[in-house]
Parts: C-alpha cells; sequence; structure tokens
C-alpha cells in the first residue's frame, strides 16, 4: 500500500467516478420528474392556504397519475446504472489484479521472476463481468429478501392482536440472516475475481477455486481481513469523532460552512476506506498467487561434521592400553 499507492487511488477513482455519476444522474431524475407534474389552478390554489389537510389533497392530485412514470424511471436507471457498474468494476478489477501480479513477480530473483513474468504474458487477462453480475442479482435478490421480511414480519403482527415486539423480533432475525447470507456471497465473489483475470478461469470454476483457497489458507485469509477491519473500524470512529466538531458549530456558523465540514469529513472517510479495499485486495492475491514459503527443519545429520573433517590417526579412550 505504501510503495504503489497509485493502485489505492485508482481504486478512489473509479468508485468515486461510479458514484459521482450515479448521484448527478439521480438528481436529474428528480428534477425532471418534478418539472412534469401537472399542476393546475386549484392545485395551485390548495398549496397556498398552507393547511396541512389542503395541501396533503393538492399534492395526492398532482401526484396521482404520475408514480407509475416515476417507478418506470428508477427501474431503468437501475438497470443501466447497474450494468455500467458491471462493466467498469469488471475493468477495474482487471487492471488492478494484473498491476499487483506483476508487482509482485517482479520481487525476488531475477531468473525466477523472468520466467514467472514469461509464463504470465501466455495466460490470457479476462475481466470478472459474469461475477459482477451475480453480485448485481445476488444484491437485487436481498433486496427481495428484506421485503419478504417485512411481510413476514407484518404477519406475525396482525392488526386484530398487534404485537410490535414479535414483529420487531420476526425482522430483526430475518435481516440479520438475509445480511450475512448476502455479505458472504459478495465475498466469495469479489475473491473469485482474482481468479478470472489471473488465470482466465469461468465464473463457476472461479468460485470453486475461491472456495478452495478459504479451505486451505483460512488462517491466513481470516487474518488479512481482520487486520484491515481493525484499520477500518479505526477510521470510522475517528471520523466519528471528528464530525463532532461541525456539528457543535451548527448554531454558531452558517449552515453550508457545517454541512461542507461534515461532507468533507464523510469523503476522507470513504477515501480510507477505498484505499484499505485496495490494500486487502493486494493481500488477497498475495496469498492466492504467491508460493507459500517452506520451512526448513534442521535434520540431525546436518550437525554432525563430515567424516572427512575427523583425524582417524588420533588415538580414542578404546585404543589406550589398560594397566593390569
Amino acid at each position: 500500500m505504501l510503495s504503489r499507492p497509485a493502485l489505492g487511488f485508482a481504486e478512489i477513482a473509479w468508485r468515486w467516478s461510479f458514484g459521482f455519476a450515479a448521484i448527478l444522474l439521480l438528481t436529474f431524475l428528480i428534477l425532471e420528474y418534478f418539472r412534469t407534474l401537472p399542476v393546475g389552478a386549484g392545485d395551485l390554489f390548495l398549496l397556498r392556504t398552507r393547511h396541512p389537510l389542503l395541501i396533503s389533497q393538492a399534492l395526492a392530485h398532482i401526484f396521482r397519475r404520475s408514480a407509475v412514470r416515476i417507478v418506470r424511471a428508477l427501474f431503468l436507471l437501475f438497470v443501466l446504472l447497474s450494468a455500467a457498474w458491471i462493466i467498469l468494476a469488471s475493468l477495474a478489477r482487471r487492471s488492478t489484479v494484473n498491476a499487483l501480479l506483476t508487482y509482485f513477480w517482479e520481487d525476488g530473483d531475477g531468473e525466477r521472476d523472468s520466467s514467472a513474468l514469461a509464463m504470465a504474458a501466455k495466460i490470457p487477462r479476462h475481466a470478472p463481468f459474469g461475477l459482477n453480475l451475480l453480485r448485481v442479482v445476488a444484491s437485487v435478490a436481498a433486496l427481495f429478501a428484506f421485503a419478504g421480511a417485512l411481510l413476514l414480519a407484518k404477519v406475525a403482527s396482525p392488526s386484530a392482536q398487534p404485537s410490535p415486539e414479535a414483529a420487531m423480533l420476526v425482522f430483526l432475525t430475518l435481516a440479520m440472516g438475509i445480511s450475512l447470507a448476502w455479505w458472504l456471497l459478495n465475498w466469495i465473489l469479489s475473491l473469485a475475481a482474482i481468479f478470472v483475470v489471473a488465470d482466465g478461469s469461468g465464473k463457476f470454476s472461479a468460485i470453486s477455486q475461491a472456495t478452495e483457497l478459504w479451505r486451505a489458507r483460512w488462517g491466513s485469509i481470516t487474518a488479512a481481513g481482520a487486520w484491515f477491519g481493525i484499520a477500518h473500524g479505526v477510521c470510522f470512529f475517528v471520523a466519528s469523532s471528528v464530525v463532532a466538531f461541525p456539528l457543535a458549530f451548527a448554531g454558531v456558523m452558517p449552515p453550508g460552512i457545517v454541512l461542507g465540514g461534515v461532507l468533507l469529513v464523510a469523503l476522507l472517510y470513504f477515501a480510507a476506506a477505498d484505499f484499505l479495499y485496495a490494500g486487502k485486495m493486494a493481500a488477497y492475491v498475495a496469498i492466492a498467487k504467491l508460493p507459500e514459503e517452506p520451512i526448513l527443519v534442521p535434520r540431525i545429520s546436518d550437525s554432525i561434521p563430515p567424516q572427512s573433517s575427523m583425524d582417524r590417526s588420533e588415538l580414542i579412550l578404546c585404543d589406550i592400553p589398560t594397566l593390569e
């Protein structure tokens, strides 16, 4: 991370580029949606009365026939952004893993590295489009699962005998299980991207290789994830503490300055998180593709001097005659 910080900055660049583009498109969609809302003279009259009931009736009349349009627009935006993310994330991951493999293979002995680089040059590099598509599908499935959890929680608390505690317990239990399953599947798919890029494996073969890597090197992978998780937690704690300073001046300074300070702290936190993610990916690439160094155990024979170093002409105790 320190010797090649460009990899971390590249991770920040592509993630932030997609994030800003998504925010701009969503803002443009909302503004255009509001511009197309039909507002008649009667609606304006009800809005100017400032009466809550009349305002709610005016808003219901304005949004009555436009709900379908906003749903279609949001669905189209989601599909387009998902396709853009699949393409961008796949190309970025291929570039990142290629750069990491080149960096790792360049370290060490010259002959070994030159042969490794020559062998690596013959391996076709593929972008993990299929794996990222599966990640999108898993995220959509998780959203539907959360919706199902809400329905089951509603069933657990019927209107005839309401039980908010039971509904909350059912929803939180299902939500924790769904979140854990989604996180585990997303982690396996992100780890499998290494094998798609490095070995040219198919998506299902890469998933199998990632699972096998976890089974064989679970200690190293867990240690790397734990250390980077601790670093991420420290960054979150620091950001949560620093963000309290601009909020403390909310009643004294203008709201724009306070909001700018909060956004600055949030952006610095997101940058640190993306930089740490690049480092964690580098650790996974090293664990997956670098050979393990063998542990050399000294043999007992190594401590015995060779026979050529012994003077055979020197007398030993059994050669001295005993006295009668």
